[in-house]
């Protein structure tokens, strides 16, 4: 991938990533004007088996809709590689349509082996295509025990990788977690159930310069409960969140956007920094800014800071 891929990826906003079922012309259509960062059309869980071939022609026909979305970045899911349908996922949507995705949602991963798979089969239908090899990003969701054991594997896997996304369903299911509503936290266990997996996938994320996305809450109706559960990952550092309905929007965009004070605060450490670490500026590396030294370590979580806006550095 080269740098200017690169870097565009780094500066991508995603507060709010919306979840659409590929097989839904309605719900395709609602999700255009919706005020997220970004849109996933699905092609696994939420479209069942009979129309999952058929719903790949649903989303080239709406990515290749001159009508577009409000949303900046524009995405798909694949099914995972224990179906049937991931190649043909990946052939036929790129091939139709792969001018209009930024990235692929891979699920279930639960080893390095499986990107480098998708890396290698979405390059050659970049090149079938003449798309320029490397634009598409890759997403990877965290679903399973044996993903968080190989999460620092996946993470490294592919320069395409732009995400780590925390699948909050199925790492419920496979924990054997005895509740039913996915997202919200099991009755009985004091703390927080989710700390552990959601920590290690923070960890390995940051430690590749990926960033990290917590999986949805499927309360559409409980807005406490979703405020409850992007507060807590954006505690963490989380990126963003996966939402279901647009009653989850606005809130999703106000708990993980950064204090106005903080961006700010942010924009006058970079812009400081920049001056005084250049020759005209003496090429120092340590100012002050507010009365606080700032180093190179200030100025990494002053362009973080940026970056959960959308903003370069």
């Amino acid at each position: 991938m080269n740098n200017d891929v690169t870097s565009q990826a780094a500066i991508r906003a995603r507060r709010t990533i919306l979840a659409v079922p590929g097989s839904s012309d309605r719900f395709i259509a609602k999700s255009r004007d919706l005020d997220v960062d970004a849109v996933f059309l699905d092609l696994e869980d939420a479209v069942a088996p009979p129309v999952k071939e058929a719903s790949r022609q649903r989303i080239v026909e709406a990515l290749n809709d001159t009508k577009g979305w409000k949303a900046p970045t524009v995405t798909y899911r694949v099914n995972d590689w224990s179906t049937p349908w991931t190649t043909m996922d990946v052939v036929e949507v790129v091939g139709g349509a792969g001018e209009h995705v930024d990235c692929i949602v891979l699920p279930k991963v639960t080893s390095a082996s499986q990107v480098k798979a998708l890396d290698l089969v979405l390059t050659q239908a970049e090149q079938a295509a003449g798309l320029p090899v490397g634009r598409i990003g890759l997403e990877l969701q965290i679903e399973e025990a044996r993903g968080l054991l190989h999460v620092a594997e996946i993470a490294a896997a592919s320069p395409r990788a732009e995400t780590l996304v925390y699948g909050p369903g199925d790492w419920m299911a496979s924990m054997g977690m005895q509740t039913l509503n996915v997202g919200s936290q099991p009755p009985g266990y004091v703390g927080d159930a989710f700390h552990h997996v959601q920590m290690q996938i923070l960890v390995a994320a940051r430690a590749h310069g990926l960033q990290a996305i917590d999986g949805p809450f499927v309360g559409i109706r409980d807005l406490e409960g979703f405020r409850t559960s992007a507060s807590s990952s954006a505690a963490l550092g989380y990126d963003g969140k996966w939402v279901l309905h647009p009653s989850q929007v606005e809130a999703g965009n106000q708990i993980y956007t950064p204090p106005e004070q903080n961006i700010e605060r942010a924009r006058r450490i970079v812009s400081a920094y920049r001056h005084a670490t250049a020759e005209a500026g003496g090429a120092v590396g340590a100012i002050v800014v507010d009365d606080e030294m700032v180093d190179g370590a200030g100025l990494a979580v002053a362009r973080a800071t940026l970056a959960k806006i959308g903003e370069g550095a």
